[in-house]
Order: structure tokens, then C-alpha cells, then sequence
């Protein structure tokens, strides 16, 4: 999906792709899957997870990742802000429980705080602001790369028990449901990248399709698990405002920190949106793996987040697009044939 085709109306308070989820969590609690259905289901969901990750490693080109090396001070200022101020920020909502978050709760606002950044909604919102696109694509897929090893790493050592019994077995999971998937995609990409261009809209559909099947899986298991008693309105109140909070501390530290390194505008537009938000496309199916039947409740803190952090920094894009403009500067990565590979490396 290019910066181009994404579009978030401003009459729709409520991205549509989060209407879908909702939907499915509602279906989950009216019709959850259990016996020989919620095997069928797990296993359905194990094979979408693969053939998800599969499809990202033939979307990017390693041509464009190469050319966006260049530009490493940009890309390990995200990575930093993704993987080490988020974990951070994570450890710290320990000081939450139990007068504001429960332990189940604070576990997934701790994942959240792991997962990479994303890909599509950083690019739309960077090219809204006029920012460095080219060095957002880049870094977003820097972000969700890492990710597959790193926030697996983080999860066994900050989460350690609370992530579903985190042990040698999840990561051999994590590796062949996910890095190998990635891996033979990339090694594929030569002779699939042709039919993957052709079929985006199709294809878009069995991206977003594979994750709603992950979330009617994961909230299958966790009603018939009967763990949702455990949440009430005023824990869901309380854990908007923590993330509200959360969000608010990233954007803050992403925008001024970039200043104090020197970045000019255009590349501290791309280190915002890339290093303050977090992926729900590689969130979810990593959080089926990690947490199992407790993957219900783990998630609920990341869709809540992905939604706001949609609305403000739409918000923000908007506001930054009304900047006065500046002289343009040489930035590393922002070669035209990155631009043009936008669209194949986001969608």
C-alpha cells in the first residue's frame, strides 16, 4: 500500500480495518471455537501467520533496504526509540498494579511496548507532513525485520512467565512461523515480486483476512478460558489513559530528541511517526505464539493503541503538512528509486 492509496477520512472517527476487529472479537464471544473447531481454527491461524510473514519477505526489495543503510543515524534513532525508550516506558507501567492496570493487562501494555514499528500508516503520515519518505519506508521495514528476533528476545527476558511460559519452544515457533516464512520470501522475491505487483488488492485482502483469523483464534480461546471476567469498564478506562500517556511521552521524545541530534525537519518528521507507533500486523501474530490461550487479553492493549495512535497523528500530519518550507538539505536515503519502490515495499 502506497503512501497515495492509504486515505483516513475525516468523517470517520473509527478506522474501518478496527470495525473489522472489533466484529470478530464480538463474533469470538458469541461464537468462540472450541473441541475439533478451535484445533482446526489453531492450525488454520499457525498456516495464515506463515504465508503473512511469507508475503512481507517478498515485498521487500533488498535493493531499497541496501540503499537505505546509508542513512544509519536516522534508522538505529528509530530502532532505539522502538526497542529500547518503548521497553522502558513498559518496564515502568509495573508501578500501575494493581491500583490501575491488572497484571494480565500490564503484560500486554509491556508487549506492546515490544512490538515493531509499522510500515503502512508511518509512510501515509509522513508523506502527508512532507517529511523524508523514502527514509520512513526504510525504517519501517528496518523496525519490522528486527522485530522478528528482537521482540521475541525482549518478551522471554522482560515478560519472562507472564508470556504464555516463554521458552526454547516459543522461540523455535517464533523462528519457523515467522523469520523462516520472511527468510524464503526474500529468497523467492525475484520470481514472485511480478505476481505480488499484480495482485496487490487481492492480497491486501489475505493480509488483513490472516489477521482477523489470528484475533477470532486468540479471543476464542480466551473466552472459553473464561478469562475476560477478569476485565471491567474502569480497567479499560484506566488502560486508554496509560496508553494515552504513553503515546503523548513517544511523540514528545521522538520529535525533540531528533532535534538535539541535529536532524533536520524532514527527517525528524519520519523518525516521529516511524518511532512512536507500533505495528498491529506484526503485534498480533507474534502474540498468538507468545502468549497462547492468554493472547486475547495480551492483544487488547495493542489494538487500543494502534487506533489512537492512528487518530493523533493523523492529526499531527494534518497540522505539520501547514508548515512553512524549508530550504531542501541532501538526506541519505532519499533517492528517487526509493521513492518509486514505495509503494511495492509498504502495501
Amino acid at each position: 500500500m502506497s503512501p497515495r492509496t492509504l486515505r483516513l477520512p475525516s468523517w470517520l472517527p473509527v478506522d474501518p480495518y478496527i470495525l473489522a476487529l472489533i466484529g470478530t472479537v464480538v463474533v469470538a464471544a458469541l461464537l468462540p471455537a472450541s473441541g475439533t473447531a478451535a484445533d482446526v481454527a489453531g492450525r488454520t491461524s499457525t498456516g495464515a501467520v506463515a504465508f503473512l510473514f511469507f508475503l512481507y519477505g517478498t515485498r521487500l526489495s533488498t535493493a531499497e533496504a541496501m540503499d537505505g543503510l546509508r542513512h544509519w543515524r536516522l534508522h538505529l534513532t528509530v530502532l532505539c526509540s522502538t526497542f529500547v525508550a518503548f521497553p522502558l516506558l513498559g518496564l515502568a507501567s509495573k508501578g500501575l498494579v494493581p491500583f490501575v492496570l491488572s497484571p494480565q493487562l500490564q503484560s500486554g501494555f509491556l508487549f506492546l511496548c515490544l512490538v515493531p514499528s509499522t510500515i503502512q500508516s508511518s509512510i501515509a503520515f509522513t508523506s502527508i507532513a512532507r517529511g523524508n519518505v523514502p527514509a520512513a519506508i526504510c525504517a519501517g521495514s528496518f523496525s519490522s525485520i528486527a522485530g522478528i528476533v528482537i521482540t521475541p528476545l525482549l518478551a522471554a527476558l522482560l515478560l519472562g512467565g507472564s508470556a504464555g511460559g516463554f521458552s526454547t519452544d516459543s522461540l523455535v515457533k517464533i523462528v519457523l512461523q515467522l523469520l523462516v516464512p520472511f527468510l524464503v520470501g526474500q529468497l523467492l522475491r525475484r520470481w514472485t515480486s511480478g505476481f505480488l505487483g499484480r495482485h496487490k488488492k487481492i492480497l491486501g485482502y489475505v493480509d488483513r483476512g490472516s489477521i482477523l483469523l489470528v484475533v477470532y483464534t486468540a479471543f476464542s480461546e480466551g473466552m472459553v478460558a473464561g478469562i475476560w471476567h477478569q476485565v471491567t469498564p474502569l480497567r479499560l478506562v484506566a488502560l486508554l489513559a496509560a496508553e494515552a500517556v504513553l503515546l503523548a511521552v513517544m511523540l514528545l521524545i521522538t520529535w525533540q530528541g531528533a532535534k538535539r541530534l541535529g536532524f533536520d525537519r524532514a527527517d525528524r518528521i519520519a523518525i516521529q511517526f516511524a518511532g512512536s507507533k507500533k505495528s498491529l500486523a506484526s503485534g498480533l501474530p507474534m502474540a498468538s505464539v507468545l502468549f497462547g490461550a492468554h493472547a486475547s487479553l495480551a492483544v487488547l492493549p495493542l489494538m487500543l493503541f494502534h487506533q489512537m495512535q492512528l487518530m493523533v497523528c493523523a492529526v499531527i500530519a494534518k497540522r505539520r503538512s501547514r508548515d512553512p518550507e524549508e530550504p531542501e538539505a541532501a538526506s541519505g536515503p532519499a533517492s528517487e528509486a526509493a521513492v518509486g519502490g514505495a509503494a511495492a515495499t509498504a502495501s
